[in-house]
């Protein structure tokens, strides 16, 4: 079975870090995109970040750029998002998502939503 399976969030205080887990199985994620996304209470799903596997390139989007890191693990079929300085307003459900079109984001400097399938999300939640 095909799936990406989100992990590692939680309650953190603002300044706060945490690092998000995306784990594919039943592929291998050489050759994809592999986009995170976040969607708070009432407002639509957005991109935070993307990395296009075979050369490694990312986009982050303006709120979260110098404060979030996008990156491959040594297991190369897990993807991380390393979340520092975190605030109030990155409280939302996180979502990783397989080949969102990370290449188009780095040119249109938005990751849109268009994806197939949607795993449940892990919560992360900033507040004092």
């Amino acid at each position: 079975q095909v799936q990406v399976v989100e992990s590692g969030g939680g309650l953190v205080q603002p300044g706060g870090s945490l690092r998000l887990s995306c784990a594919a199985s039943g592929f291998t994620l050489d050759y994809h995109a592999i986009g995170w996304f976040r969607q708070a209470p009432e407002k639509e799903r957005e991109g935070v970040s993307c990395i296009n596997t075979n050369d490694g390139s990312t986009w982050y989007a303006d709120s979260v750029k110098g404060r979030f890191t996008i990156s491959r693990g040594n297991a190369k079929n897990t993807v991380y998002l390393q979340m520092n300085s975190l605030k109030p307003e990155d409280t939302a459900v996180y979502y990783c998502a397989t080949d969102p079109p990370c290449y188009t984001a780095q040119t249109m400097g938005v990751l849109l939503p268009q994806v197939d399938d949607w795993g449940q999300g892990t919560q992360v939640t900033v507040a004092s």
